[in-house]
């Protein structure tokens, strides 16, 4: 790939943004690359946590000058593939069937932004800053917002999407937008310890697990909903890998997903 890289050690694939001579930026080039690696990662048996990151000062300043330049002379037929090839990038990296970690050892802007909410798991150094720019532009963060929305709850929303101030990893945090706030030396060993954590459970209970948080979430309690997940712990009890997981834990014996 020309504008990304794509490491392996052991289970945990790393993909990094590798454009720091932009801060990052992303454009269709990009955002393509972006879709296809972690849709070819998250078919694969042997990756069981995937990170993403980013080269140089920068984790990802959003939309690329030049690409911005040529939108600006977009008909709106044209913006809404343009924009339909943004979400669809995003929403592979959020239903990818693989947990996934951002690791932001800098700054994250607007795009940038969806990014890091697609994630799983977001860890940041303290010393990132966090803006939701669009509508200093006239524009508005509208394809990142359900992922974005989800990360930092709509009130934090209402005022970080109209305001465009620029705002702390420690802000992040205590919003609930990351969940780690580490010095730069300890990014790459909180970011391995989750991995960890993420490679030591069955993969087929963190794929289910994942989907159950994304199915339940912003949902009403009703008897659908109800029913849904008393049919998914039901499957999950019954499959290979949740009898082998009982079992393991009643003979006090690591599961055969750890042998």
């Amino acid at each position: 790939m020309e504008f990304l890289t794509v490491t392996q050690q052991g289970a945990v694939a790393t993909v990094t943004l590798n454009r720091p001579d932009v801060r990052n930026a992303f454009n269709d080039e990009v955002i393509h690359e972006l879709a296809q690696a972690f849709t070819e990662l998250g078919a694969r048996d042997d990756v069981r946590a995937i990170v993403l990151g980013a080269a140089g000062t920068a984790f990802c300043a959003g939309a690329d000058l030049n690409w911005m330049r040529r939108m600006a002379g977009y008909s709106r037929a044209e913006n809404l593939a343009d924009a339909g090839q943004l979400a669809e990038m995003l929403r592979v990296i959020y239903a990818c069937p693989k947990p996934t970690i951002a690791r932001i050892q800098g700054d994250a802007i607007a795009g940038g932004m969806g990014l890091v909410a697609a994630c799983d798991i977001a860890v940041s150094v303290d010393t990132a800053n966090f803006c939701l720019s669009e509508v200093k532009l006239g524009l508005i963060p509208a394809t990142i917002s359900p992922y974005v929305i989800r990360a930092m709850g709509a009130r934090a929303a209402h005022r970080y999407f109209l305001t465009a101030e620029r705002f702390s990893a420690a802000e992040a945090q205590r919003i609930g937008f990351v969940h780690e706030v580490v010095s730069a030396e300890q990014l790459d060993a909180k970011v391995e310890e989750l991995s960890r954590a993420l490679c030591s459970a069955s993969p087929h209970a963190v794929r289910a697990c994942k989907r159950l948080v994304q199915d339940v979430a912003q949902r009403e309690i009703d008897e659908d909903l109800i029913a849904g997940t008393v049919e998914q712990i039901a499957d999950i009890r019954s499959s290979a890998q949740g009898r082998e997981g009982v079992q393991s834990f009643l003979e006090k014996r690591k599961p055969n997903w750890l042998s």
